[in-house]
């Protein structure tokens, strides 16, 4: 229910979001009294009293409890909402999982075709290094492909990508930390953004280069080349070295050509940050529509940021495709819960101080929002970070909710393209995969337009359906997914946002 200032979700809510920042006194629809106090745009109204202890339901699910009692017309924030011990026991395993109607027709998109079957929708060559100790060497040469003007002889290679990063050493061997650095490098030296790998170490680390390549056949191109600083004879040596290995692999890239591939080839990374109050109601179920449409016509998505989804994951395993998918989100929950503990965090340090300047309170009313950008699939499954995604349809990998570390490791499982929806305005890339902003409310997106690929606020104050914006924002993947370059790939995004998972002690 709307009444022009404010917006009532669900029916048996207790609480309306305004529409517009709001003066004190103000009468609203649905509010038995005037505004105690101004409200910001985004931010809740109790519109029934709530008692001491009480929920406070918004999409009409619990968002947290009462602190004190709260008033009628009353500001509902951190001062007077908080969040008891999470303790969710209704999990009803699969018991929604109903398939989607698939679509009939085959939509396509034009994308490189890659020697293991898979297709891209960018042909970058990326430097891939084994530890930070050899990522000055990866822009050195990098940056002499530049100077030199190396690229003008490959029209179809997009450019050149140094992939660095700050770990790699100073960690176990053996650990759980070591096994998510090793996938996270083994998906993005076989990731089809990639026509080729330069794979560059120092020689002595942890993450030893001859681990990772390990005699397997990483790429079936054969554009994959690897070398150590220490056993080429240092850095000069290694840029030298490194250029004729360009050289070669910039060859192999550029017999790459756009041809048409069914859209069933792309796989979307969908993230949210920098989040509002606007967050559940326009981009997030406008995503998720648009998710369902990229499912329903076979293709894949992947929602993530599993402490963001924390008190919203009973959504997620009653659509579970089998009692044992949604039984491993469950395990990654209480994973997290003693990763948190155990690390003196706890699960409610999220919303950023951001969310809650735009209205986000909790974790479980973020978590309930973020849920919307996986529309309404069927869960086929969960996946560690950074595991190559091998199952069509909506799936979930385990992440952080630091949106460039989460980013990275949907890039290293597959995904092809990445959409994010942001309300405070997150600015970022994620090379060498593209990546769509959505705004969330139309004042940031008029603010920040030259950050924003699509807005979503108009949902609010146009009054677009969700199932339109779900609509354009399909449209627009595949035209990105074309070779339509985004507003972060036009300001050059993606040099920084390579963001390993860093688990376990630093040694």
């Amino acid at each position: 229910m709307s009444g022009g200032d404010v917006l009532k979700l669900q029916d048996k809510d207790n609480v309306v979001i305004a529409l517009r920042a709001l003066p004190a006194g103000s009468e609203l629809q649905g509010v038995a009294e005037p505004l105690s106090a101004a409200v910001m745009q985004g931010h809740k109204i109790a519109c029934s009293t709530i008692a001491a202890g009480e929920d406070v339901l918004r999409y009409g699910q619990i968002i947290g409890q009462a602190k004190v009692l709260i008033k009628p017309g009353e500001h509902v924030h951190t001062h007077n909402l908080g969040m008891d011990a999470h303790n969710l026991q209704d999990y009803e395993f699969a018991t929604q999982k109903d398939a989607l109607e698939p679509i009939a027709g085959q939509r396509t998109f034009d994308g490189y075709h890659r020697a293991d079957g898979k297709v891209g929708t960018r042909n970058y060559v990326g430097i891939l290094t084994s530890v930070n100790c050899s990522g000055s060497v990866a822009r050195f040469i990098a940056e002499a492909v530049e100077k030199t003007g190396l690229l003008d002889e490959f029209p179809n290679v997009d450019g050149v990508v140094p992939i660095v990063h700050g770990t790699g050493c100073g960690m176990s061997g053996e650990n759980e930390g070591y096994a998510a650095l090793f996938r996270t490098l083994s998906g993005y030296a076989q990731h089809p953004n990639f026509g080729g790998i330069l794979l560059i170490g120092l020689g002595c680390e942890v993450m030893q280069v001859s681990d990772l390549v390990g005699g397997r056949s990483i790429r079936a191109d054969g554009a994959l080349r690897y070398m150590t600083i220490q056993h080429e004879g240092g850095t000069r040596k290694t840029i030298e070295k490194g250029l004729e290995e360009l050289r070669g692999i910039f060859e192999i890239a550029n017999r790459a050509t756009r041809s048409p591939a069914p859209v069933s080839e792309i796989t979307i990374g969908m993230q949210c940050g920098g989040s509002d109050g606007y967050s559940g109601i326009t981009a997030n179920p406008a995503l998720g529509f648009a998710s369902d449409l990229l499912v329903r016509h076979g293709g894949t998505t992947i929602l993530s940021e599993t402490s963001e989804v924390y008190g919203a994951e009973h959504l997620l395993t009653r659509r579970a495709q089998s009692v044992e998918v949604g039984k491993k989100l469950i395990e990654r929950i209480h994973w997290w819960e003693d990763y948190t503990a155990r690390n003196g965090g706890e699960m409610d340090n999220n919303p950023s101080p951001g969310n809650k300047r735009g209205g986000l309170t909790t974790i479980l009313e973020k978590s309930l929002g973020a849920v919307a950008k996986g529309g309404t699939a069927p869960l086929a499954d969960v996946y560690q970070f950074a595991e190559i995604v091998d199952k069509k349809g909506f799936v979930f990998m385990d992440s952080p909710g630091f949106d460039p570390c989460s980013v990275t490791g949907q890039v290293a499982s597959g995904s092809n393209l990445i959409i994010f929806t942001t309300g405070r305005g997150s600015v970022s890339g994620y090379k060498p995969t593209p990546c769509i902003k959505l705004a969330t409310n139309s004042e940031m997106y008029a603010r920040m337009s030259g950050d924003m690929d699509l807005n979503c606020g108009d949902i609010v104050t146009e009054g677009i359906s969700i199932e339109a914006k779900g609509e354009e924002l399909f449209e627009l993947l595949i035209r990105v997914a074309s070779g339509e370059q985004t507003k972060s790939e036009e300001l050059g995004f993606g040099g920084a946002e390579f963001v390993p998972w860093q688990i376990g002690a630093v040694m």
